[in-house]
């Protein structure tokens, strides 16, 4: 596994997750995680270090502990030896484990954390992953706009002044809520999903040309923002272009592919008197419905050809009893 770009300290997991310090050389935060891995170590207790990852966090659990507890100390000294030795980030314990006493030696003699929870092996590996497969996660920036309508995350885009920030903000003053204006971080958090956030420099606030920069949480209430949203369409808005040839039923199934990862998405022309909060607003509402299996413009195509198909049917019962 290739390491990622982004970094994450082991203090802020150490506060994220509450974890016992029992020995820390320096400061945390000078350790820096940049694997979305952990390892349990019972292997490599054994002696086995092929394929090891020594920038993995290491974890033990009731099994590896009860596994080299069988052992004689000076064998349980060479075995945390063999395992610190590695320069590996921290060693966790779960459920509460008392360290061994080579355990603590070997963790002072190479300067490796030792960290301890409450908490179990299996819950502490899924919720640590989770956590460290958002933060280090494979990310770029969009110039567009995140909003939440009735629970989908929609990503506007299209070119400056097309008026995504003015869209936006109708569809805060109806109800929904602001996730990031201009600048959209973009992470990829697993193999289909991607989610969206603004900058911390611009959380909240929100450009109007002619008016100037607002601050939305300020103005319509923190029920208007959010911190972050999934993102489940794309919408490009673009100026009406009387040339183009726009889809009038919605069976073009269009995606836009971000970080490797395909979005359903649309094309919304642009032009005066339509109301586009009310426009993403039933965009949203049908994205939805299609997520759950109800294609509307498959339904009305089935139903004219249904039709169509009566039609020629009885035209053609009608010609055979004239003949």
């Amino acid at each position: 596994m290739e390491n990622s770009p982004y970094s994450v300290t082991l203090a802020s997991l150490v506060k994220e997750f509450s974890l016992e310090t029992l020995y820390a050389p320096g400061s945390l935060e000078s350790v820096i995680i940049v694997t979305d891995d952990i390892n349990r170590s019972g292997l490599q207790l054994a002696g086995f270090f092929d394929h090891f990852d020594e920038t993995r966090l290491q974890l033990m659990g009731m099994v590896e502990t009860a596994f080299i507890g069988h052992f004689t100390p000076e064998k349980r000294r060479v075995s945390f030896e063999k395992l610190m030795s590695k320069s590996i980030p921290a060693l966790i314990l779960s459920r509460g484990i008392e360290p061994f006493p080579e355990c603590m030696e070997m963790a002072r003699k190479y300067g490796v954390p030792l960290l301890r929870t409450q908490e179990s092996t299996s819950y502490l590996i899924s919720a640590m992953i989770a956590s460290l497969k958002v933060s280090l996660a494979q990310r770029i920036t969009r110039h567009g706009v995140l909003v939440e309508v009735y629970g989908e995350g929609i990503l506007l885009l299209g070119d400056s002044g097309v008026g995504k920030s003015e869209t936006a903000i109708e569809l805060v003053k109806r109800g929904h809520r602001l996730i990031a204006d201009d600048a959209v971080e973009i992470k990829k958090v697993s193999a289909k999903t991607l989610v969206g956030s603004a900058p911390e420099m611009i959380r909240h606030y929100i450009e109007l040309r002619g008016i100037g920069v607002v601050d939305v949480r300020r103005i319509f209430g923190m029920g208007a923002v959010k911190q972050t949203e999934k993102i489940d369409l794309v919408i490009n808005l673009e100026l009406w272009n009387e040339k183009a040839i726009y889809d009038r039923l919605g069976l073009d199934e269009l995606t836009t592919c971000l970080i490797d990862v395909e979005i359903p998405s649309l094309t919304v022309p642009v032009k005066p008197g339509r109301n586009l909060a009310v426009i993403i607003e039933v965009a949203a509402m049908n994205n939805r419905h299609k997520k759950m299996g109800y294609n509307a413009a498959r339904e009305f195509t089935d139903r004219v050809n249904a039709y169509f198909e009566q039609q020629e049917a009885k035209a053609a019962r009608e010609n055979d009893s004239e003949t």
